[in-house]
């Protein structure tokens, strides 16, 4: 697969009003424990606002016609990093990066959003909440934030500077099936990415479940 050169804009992604400018600022060799990737680099074009940054491997050659598998992923460093069980970011990172590693194509989209969008320092803020009984919304909101602050502009033009046109998602979330639609890229398959059971983290599964809408299918061992 040729790759363009890093600070490089698409220029088809600036021929439709639709289309999300975004400029690639890093291309680089990736060997892994879960296969062998492109990592790069990409930020919403200057001008476009918020200001934000996403990490993307990539996985084989992204040609036109082709489904790759896709997975959006907000940075969670509590989990990614630190293993929490208060969560199951961790785990479902890792589901995606051996998946998408297995596969023939595809794409791990690592946003900078913690939290749902409050940050990290809010974040644990909300942890302290939690601990005195509130769920994850409820603490979101008693911070003076939505629910979920995450938006998917970024990740819409990551897949459109590829010119990919559909996917398969590895997602639970259907406010994400719903951004890369409204970004005209069809969701060909949803791809279920369930955790195990794990009691730490049962409340807060339940609340994804049932205040955010997240199709959640628990895995037991």
């Amino acid at each position: 697969m040729k790759f363009q050169m890093s600070h490089d804009i698409n220029p088809n992604a600036l021929k439709s009003t639709n289309r999300i400018p975004v400029e690639k600022v890093a291309d680089a060799d990736f060997p892994s424990r879960s296969g062998h990737f492109r990592i790069c680099g990409f930020r919403l074009a200057p001008g476009e606002a918020p200001e934000e940054t996403a990490v993307v491997l990539v996985k084989g050659e992204l040609r036109r016609g082709s489904v790759p598998l896709v997975r959006i992923h907000s940075q969670c460093m509590t989990g990614d990093v630190f293993g929490s069980l208060r969560c199951d970011c961790r785990e479902q990172l890792e589901m995606a990066l051996k998946q998408i590693g297995a596969s023939e194509s595809g794409l791990l989209i690592y946003e900078q959003q913690e939290g749902r969008g409050i940050g990290l320092m809010s974040k644990l803020q909300a942890y302290e909440l939690q601990d005195g009984g509130m769920d994850t919304v409820e603490a979101n909101q008693e911070l003076g934030f939505q629910a979920d602050l995450r938006q998917y502009r970024l990740p819409v033009g990551i897949l459109q500077y590829y010119e990919i046109a559909a996917v398969r998602l590895l997602s639970n979330n259907p406010e994400k099936i719903r951004a890369l639609e409204e970004g005209g890229i069809e969701v060909r398959e949803r791809v279920p990415i369930s955790a195990t059971a794990e009691p730490n983290r049962e409340r807060y599964l339940k609340t994804k479940q049932d205040k955010m809408g997240h199709l959640i299918q628990k895995n037991v061992e």
